[in-house]
């Protein structure tokens, strides 16, 4: 399956498993099991999406965002669930207005799931822990 290392962007064919101890990035030689999810801007927005064969959840937000603020640790904390089931991603609408108006964000926080390339869930608002989990399972 092809892999986005969350460290220098690079694709990666990693054979795939029900759990895995070890998985280096063959360019940058960090770990692909490093679960902080990774910044999205503009320029590399469509390359991620399309590249991951992981289901690929993004959650547009705002540095002004009361539930947004909230929301973050719990996003954090519930992509280290998930080590090569899922790819955890932030977009800042506030820096990334043209990306926001491209996907139609209305709201935030929003979170948009995207399987081989396409958009399959759009969630708006905070989801509590469970609620992430349940969201992301559906789709690994």
């Amino acid at each position: 399956m092809r892999v986005i290392c969350p460290h220098c962007l690079m694709v990666n064919n990693v054979p795939k498993k029900e759990s895995y101890k070890k998985a280096n990035c063959g360019k940058c030689k960090q770990s692909l099991l490093d679960t902080a999810p990774i910044t999205l801007t503009e320029a590399i927005f469509d390359e991620v999406i399309v590249n991951s064969d992981l289901p690929v959840i993004v959650d547009f937000w705002a540095p002004w965002c009361g539930p947004c603020k909230m929301f973050g640790p719990t996003f954090e904390t519930t992509a280290k669930d998930f080590p090569l089931k899922a790819l955890f991603t932030k977009v800042n609408t506030e820096e990334e207005q043209n990306l926001g108006a491209r996907m139609s964000i209305r709201s935030i926080p929003t979170l948009i799931v995207f399987k081989n390339g396409k958009e399959v869930k759009r969630v708006s608002g905070a989801l509590d822990e469970n609620s992430l989990k349940q969201l992301v399972t559906q789709f690994t």
